[in-house]
């Protein structure tokens, strides 16, 4: 933006580029025998860089305060049993439901783990992580993901695949607009 003469412009400056939206991305690991866990450190190993810090954390002891962390959220988890989330996944799963927090600033994603040969509970696990968050206001962003454990491809490759797109969802999302409401171009 061009100041002092009435005019607005943008400005393009390539080195403004190398310096692209910075993203804190926290995956939340549901799993009972590691598989989920995988997913999530392939993911941070492939795209973790400057412009993408990822955290992955087992949910393991967890309640709804991790939400309250700034950055996005991936919800990475395996269905167990009949249709029911991991069982280092249960209490911030029950916290969730219980405390019933307001969500409504959280954004994330579901990559769902699960078995079709389950028919009526296939990728339950991520689909009930789903339903509490969106009920309690959390924005989420792109399809829940489903991999399906009989479909005879690998979980990480997979999401290997699938990720770059869904991160491209999230910083359109992100993106801050050319001008911003209240400036002298937007006028």
């Amino acid at each position: 933006m061009h100041h002092g003469t009435g005019e607005c412009r943008i400005v393009h400056d390539a080195a403004s580029d190398a310096f692209a939206l910075s993203i804190k991305l926290h995956i939340l690991v549901g799993t009972m025998t590691g598989t989920a866990e995988l997913v999530a450190q392939e993911l941070e190993l492939a795209f973790g860089d400057e412009s993408l810090s990822i955290e992955v954390t087992l949910m393991d002891g967890l309640d709804h305060r991790v939400f309250e962390q700034a950055g996005m959220f991936l919800i990475c988890t395996s269905t167990y049993g009949q249709g029911e989330v991991p069982d280092n996944a249960k209490a911030l799963y029950a916290d969730l439901l219980a405390s019933r927090p307001d969500l409504s600033r959280v954004r994330y994603g579901v990559f769902a783990l699960g078995d079709s040969t389950h028919v009526g509970t296939f990728c339950y696990g991520g689909k009930r992580f789903d339903e509490a968050l969106e009920a309690l206001g959390a924005t989420r962003v792109g399809p829940v993901f489903e991999h399906n454990a009989s479909g005879g491809t690998l979980p990480e490759d997979v999401a290997l695949e699938w990720f770059p797109q869904w991160i491209s969802r999230v910083r359109k999302l992100l993106e801050p607009s050319a001008v911003a409401p209240g400036s002298p171009c937007s006028r």
